[in-house]
């Protein structure tokens, strides 16, 4: 595993990351998403009807980007492959849900289960194009 130089490491505590994914159609697919941040290591709270779970399920390849909202110049990417394991009592989406200050519940119908995602970066790029 890669780490994260201590000039970024400040973006693990943005509010939003972007997730990009691949689809089956090989085409990528990008959405805004809450996450968690353990040292090196960003973790997710995803629910089962959600098409990035559907993805990774068929490609574990994963890039999430964490932009700086003070200076769009300066961005975190980290790359690697998503591991991803149950949530089924909610115990990892409550942490989120606590750092966003909301409940994961509300975003999820009968049926539908939840899924940590973890990754662990294999590449990691910090950009300041200003800097």
């Amino acid at each position: 595993m890669t780490s994260i130089p201590d000039s970024h490491r400040d973006l693990l505590n943005a509010q939003i990351a972007v997730l990009g994914t691949i689809g089956a159609s090989g085409r990528p697919q990008l959405s805004a998403i809450w996450f968690l941040a353990e040292g090196d290591t960003v973790k997710l709270s995803l629910n089962t009807a959600r098409q990035k779970v559907k993805n990774l399920q068929g490609n574990p390849g994963a890039s999430l980007l964490i932009v700086d909202p003070a200076n769009p110049y300066r961005y975190l990417e980290l790359r690697g492959d998503a591991e991803i394991s149950p949530d089924p009592d909610y115990v990892f989406a409550d942490k989120v849900g606590a750092k966003y200050g909301a409940d994961p519940r509300v975003h999820d119908q009968p049926g539908h289960t939840r899924y940590v995602v973890t990754i662990r970066p294999a590449r990691v790029n910090a950009v300041n194009m200003r800097g």
